[in-house]
Order: C-alpha cells, then sequence, then structure tokens
C-alpha cells in the first residue's frame, strides 16, 4: 500500500493550494482519511480528517475555516483545500489512512489511528 501525496509549493501569505494524496489500492472506501503536517523542529501535528462513516470531517483549531478536506473514493484520492494560508502553516503535509473507527474514536487527532502514511510534500507560505 503507497500513499502518494502532491501539490505542495510556495505562495504568499494569504493565498492557495490544493493537495492531493493518492492511494495504490482499491478499497479507500473503507477507509478514513487524514492530514498531518510537521515544520522544522516540531513534532507532527494534526490538521484534518474525514472518516468513512457518514464522511465526518474534523479540523485542527489552526486551520479551522480555512482548510476543507474532501475525498474521491472512485479515484482513491484525498484532498486537502488550502486557502487563506500563513507563514505558520509552512510544513512538510502528510496523508494518511486509517480504519474507521480508532479514527472517529481520537478525531483523527492521533497519529497511531493511521495506518498508512505518505511522503509528505512541502508547502512553504511566504510573509
Amino acid at each position: 500500500v503507497q500513499l502518494q501525496a502532491s501539490g505542495g509549493g510556495l505562495v504568499q501569505a494569504g493565498g492557495s493550494l490544493s493537495l492531493s494524496c493518492a492511494a495504490s489500492f482499491r478499497t479507500v472506501r473503507d477507509y478514513a482519511w487524514g492530514w498531518f503536517r510537521q515544520a522544522p523542529g516540531k513534532e507532527r501535528e494534526f490538521v484534518s480528517a474525514m472518516t468513512r462513516t457518514n464522511e465526518e470531517t474534523y479540523y485542527a483549531d489552526s486551520v479551522q475555516g480555512r482548510f476543507t478536506i474532501s475525498r474521491d473514493n472512485a479515484r482513491n484520492m484525498a484532498f486537502l483545500q488550502m486557502k487563506n494560508l500563513k507563514p505558520e502553516d509552512t510544513a512538510v503535509y502528510y496523508c494518511a489512512m486509517g480504519r474507521d473507527y480508532p479514527v472517529r474514536e481520537t478525531r483523527g487527532y492521533s497519529p497511531s489511528s493511521y495506518d498508512y502514511w505518505g511522503q509528505g510534500t512541502q508547502v512553504t507560505v511566504s510573509s
């Protein structure tokens, strides 16, 4: 199983980026998706998650209202639309997949809820 994240880049503050994550297997509809990020010198932190069941969504307070997670089961993909980006959003962004129940139990926050991880894509927001 492989996850491939893409879409990162350099953007000015206030700009937008859209990240994508493609899965190499065909049962993504059975899994929840998550996005995390890690800035230099900091621990990996939760950004957003979407469950399989009812497609519930969760967001970190720092991105609520600016980021939107979505999924396309037919294409085995998940997306993270990021708007009004801030310099503090600069990080490597990782996509992840996990079973629905543990992701729902932690509202997506716990990295240990996820079974599969992508390699990360760099997002840099200049001030």
